[in-house]
């Protein structure tokens, strides 16, 4: 069944679309011409410059009207122009009056009356100034007597009650009654572009878009002129359809205007129409959507995107019930469109294979360990090289599996059908997508982040790179953001979307600069207020809708584009906002913040997700330690080539050993594997390491050795005076042999190795 065929207000026991129609539009929305005002909040441009007009803004701030009296005046400065021009419009002004002064008849010829004119012509048409200067007398009206139109000064043109441009007008007019001719041109004159007229549509035709009108109002999340409004009146007047799901949605876009994304607004328009129509006809709410093969999200209260499910491509009838039961829950549960969708897509997938399988299994009753190995290996001939797809894949048949017997949806599913974690396709661990420090140093520049075409994305750019946030919390930011402790040190608060719970970062004082700054262009755009730090800037009547992050990015690739960013390469650099969150954690990371804050800063939501940046933090330690200067307890320096073929297994035993023989004063050399015979005595053991981080410890150790002794000698314990004496001279060695630089040190260098 398509919507041209048998749309869903044809069904039996259903109310028409046309009765709907009937009963949802509204009065106002009912006349056959609708006329917009100009600061209306949908249907409005905005008021022309000019004080008192009340015309819809066409260009530079003026309405039509103005703005060619403004090019005919050479275009001079709008705001001045606008202060000083006559707000009335050309038919309210005043005609213009002979030029024979006293004389109040309107011009006709040569700048003069008639009258005038005439006797001008008689006279030879000598030179005009000249005769202006004494001119013969001409019949006058009676005192007071004036055009009928009030705000016409002149005298009446000869018996008529008109002045002569009027009578003219009058007269062309078809010699209509005076009194309601003069009325009807007093009367103020609607422009075309603040007019909607429904003449010529069909009547369901009419009432679908005056319905699609008042939605628009409703919602106020769109503005949609008159003159948009009426190309698709215009476009629907020549079509052959009485309703606009006598036509598909593809249809209509190939039918109306240039191809895309030209005339994108009134095509825009049309759509609208037609979904608005349609979800009239079909209902709201699950019980209506729930029978359907697809789901308009939007009549769920969802989105307000126009997202739809689709179970049809599921063949199996027991299948597509339950995935249809599954996809509920899990929207009920509050996951994403995203979330949703993909696992549609994995049933969808998993229904195919059991269509070409060579049982062609229909029900649950038939699915086993070997149709579940199978489909594993049909998995792997068509994902081999992606182990996340072929995982994904894995990972959500199976919670599909888990759903139907957790909540008893079918009992028939055996109890063999499912997956054990040996299914799973290991996946190669990736590295963090930090961005290179070469093209941050770029990025970063202040000069670099000015060039924004707003400065609102300058600022969600700042806030990506220094807090780590993810592009759809930064610009789902509130309005009221920012929060200080009771130290007043500045925090932002933002939702976590991933984790569903409120998050906060700490801010440095120049983002709260920009912060405010944001904030009060926000509110000298929405006077109102609005309950986002970043409106959309467009189509958003209310400051109620954030800017997409596809707007966003749009805007970040013309960006890198304009500064030239580069890679180290030379080429141009290509990055995702999400990779300033990678780069903030290996940052971190690298600078010795410990995991935990990292874990905190970034809002994990385990400690396993942050080791994925802990990972070079191995690398750094590394460097500091082959770049420290290590000695032994005979002063020697330990020396290690980084480059040498131990220096991998020198390291590794160097991590074992600080993880297992941790020392208060330096490390152990000795291998796990062998036992210490020299145990709580490591400044008299050969495999004792120490670098200059343990001079303050080795100092401390050897006034507590002094004092030790002294003790010992007084108490005549020569045996533990001579033990002493040992770990004294080593400490001796040790603190003089670190306090000495580097360009001192004597050759003969121990040899690690």
């Amino acid at each position: 069944m398509t919507p041209a065929s048998q749309p869903d207000h044809h069904r039996p026991g259903r109310t028409s679309l046309r009765g709907q129609l009937m009963a949802a539009v509204r009065p106002e929305f009912r006349a056959d011409m609708l006329v917009f005002d100009a600061e209306d909040p949908v249907f409005g441009t905005g008021a022309c410059l000019v004080p008192a007009c009340r015309r819809h803004v066409r260009n530079r701030g003026l309405c039509q009207g103005h703005h060619l009296r403004w090019k005919a005046a050479g275009r001079p400065d709008v705001e001045g122009f606008a202060a000083s021009t006559d707000p009335r419009w050309s038919r309210q002004q005043p005609n213009s009056n002979c030029q024979v002064a006293a004389c109040g008849y309107g011009s006709a010829r040569q700048g003069m009356c008639d009258l005038h004119g005439q006797r001008w012509i008689r006279a030879g048409r000598p030179d005009l100034e000249r005769w202006l200067t004494a001119p013969p007398a001409i019949p006058q009206p009676p005192p007071g007597a004036s055009c009928l139109i009030t705000y016409c000064e002149l005298w009446p043109h000869s018996d008529s009650v008109f002045c002569h441009s009027h009578t003219k007008t009058w007269q062309v007019n078809g010699h209509p009654e005076p009194a309601g001719f003069a009325a009807a041109f007093e009367s103020e004159v609607i422009p075309s572009d603040q007019v909607v007229r429904f003449e010529g549509l069909a009547p369901q035709l009419k009432l679908e878009l005056q319905y699609a009108l008042q939605c628009r109002a409703g919602q106020r999340a769109s503005k949609t002129s008159p003159s948009v409004v009426m190309q698709v009146v215009r476009f629907l007047a020549t079509a052959s359809e009485t309703s606009l799901l006598q036509a598909s949605e593809a249809d209509w876009r190939g039918r109306i205007g240039r191809p895309a994304p030209k005339d994108s607004n009134p095509r825009a328009l049309l759509i609208y129409a037609r979904q608005a129509a349609e979800d009239l006809a079909a209902g709201a709410g699950w019980e209506a959507e729930y029978p359907r093969d697809q789901w308009r999200l939007r009549r769920l209260g969802v989105t307000d995107a126009n997202r739809t499910l689709r179970f049809d491509e599921i063949e199996q009838p027991q299948f597509r019930e339950l995935a249809k039961r599954w996809a509920r829950w899990r929207i009920s549960c509050d996951l994403s469109y995203e979330a949703v969708r993909r696992g549609i897509a994995a049933l969808v997938r998993f229904a195919r294979f059991l269509n070409k399988d060579g049982a062609r299994i229909e029900v649950l009753a038939q699915l086993d360990r070997p149709v579940l190995e199978r489909y594993l290996a049909d998995l792997h001939a068509e994902y081999g090289g992606n182990a996340q797809r072929q995982g994904s894949h894995i990972g959500l048949l199976n919670q599909f599996f888990h759903a139907v017997r957790q909540h008893q949806w079918d009992t028939s599913l055996p109890s063999t059908a499912m997956f054990f974690s040996q299914d799973y396709p290991k996946r190669t661990e990736r590295l963090p997508r930090a961005l290179a420090e070469h093209v941050m140093a770029q990025v970063e520049q202040p000069d670099n982040l000015d060039r924004f075409d707003s400065p609102a994305y300058g600022l969600v750019t700042l806030i990506l790179i220094r807090c780590g946030l993810r592009v759809t919390d930064a610009l789902k930011l509130a309005f009221d953001c920012l929060v200080t402790d009771t130290d007043g040190a500045p925090y932002l608060r933002y939702v976590n979307h991933k984790m569903k719970r409120d998050a906060l970062v700490p801010v440095d004082e120049e983002i709260v600069h920009l912060i405010h700054d944001q904030q009060a262009r926000v509110q000298a755009r929405w006077t109102d207020g609005s309950p986002l730090l970043f409106p959309r800037p467009t189509k958003n009547v209310d400051g109620q809708h954030p800017t997409a992050g596809s707007t966003y990015r749009l805007a970040l690739y013309r960006w890198l584009e304009r500064c030239k960013v580069r890679d180290e390469y030379g080429r141009p650099a290509h990055l995702t906002p999400h990779q300033w969150r990678h780069t903030l954690g290996t940052r971190m990371i690298n600078r010795d913040v410990p995991q935990e804050v990292v874990r905190r800063i970034l809002d994990h939501d385990s400690p396993q997700m942050t080791a994925h940046y802990a990972r070079l933090h191995d690398t750094t330690v590394r460097e500091h330690w082959e770049k420290a200067r290590k000695i032994n307890i005979s002063g020697q320096a330990v020396r290690l080539d980084p480059e040498g073929p131990l220096a991998e297994a020198a390291w590794a035993k160097h991590r074992l050993s600080r993880a297992t023989q941790a020392l208060p004063n330096g490390y152990c050399q000795l291998p796990v594997q062998q036992s210490c015979p020299h145990a709580n005595a490591c400044l008299t053991c050969p495999m004792f390491v120490t670098t200059p981080d343990f001079l303050p410890q080795h100092r401390h150790h050897r006034t507590e050795i002094l004092q030790i002794i002294s003790a010992a000698e007084a108490r005549g314990q020569q045996r533990l005076v001579e033990m002493n004496q040992q770990v004294l001279s080593n400490l001796d060695t040790i603190i003089t042999s670190l306090a000495v630089p580097v360009s001192s040190q004597p050759e003969g260098a121990a040899d690690a190795s």
